[in-house]
């Protein structure tokens, strides 16, 4: 079964860079560039993990998309990932609460992005 993600950034740079690091590793990858494109996408392809930017342009930003999947019964399994440039204190435990299962902070280190990723997908917490 292949091991799908989605990444929703509103970055192009950013969403090609973790692209090809994930597809380098044999994962099927998802991209959005907006929360509204992101939710759309989760309702359609169901992905295993969601990599999520969490400051979206529109009327979804990935707090609202996280708690919004996390209150779907047919999408709540799907683990989020918070992966965001706000690393401010407090900023950790904002993004659990809202829906988020674990967080990664910007600028992406290629090696703590793949561990992450391939814990996940190995059934155990990642690292």
């Amino acid at each position: 079964m292949a091991h799908t993600v989605l990444y929703v950034e509103d970055h192009y740079h950013n969403r090609r860079l973790v692209e090809k690091i994930l597809a380098s590793r044999g994962y099927d990858v998802l991209l959005a560039e907006d929360g509204e494109a992101g939710w759309a996408m989760a309702v359609e392809h169901h992905p295993q993990l969601l990599l999520l930017d969490i400051s979206l342009p529109g009327a979804l930003d990935g707090m609202d998309v996280a708690a919004k999947i996390k209150a779907e019964p047919s999408l709540s399994d799907i683990w989020i990932v918070a992966l965001t440039a706000s690393a401010m204190p407090g900023d950790r435990e904002r993004f659990l609460s809202s829906g988020c299962d674990d967080y990664l902070a910007k600028p992406i280190q290629v090696r703590e992005l793949l561990e992450k990723v391939d814990a996940h997908f190995a059934g155990r917490e990642a690292i």
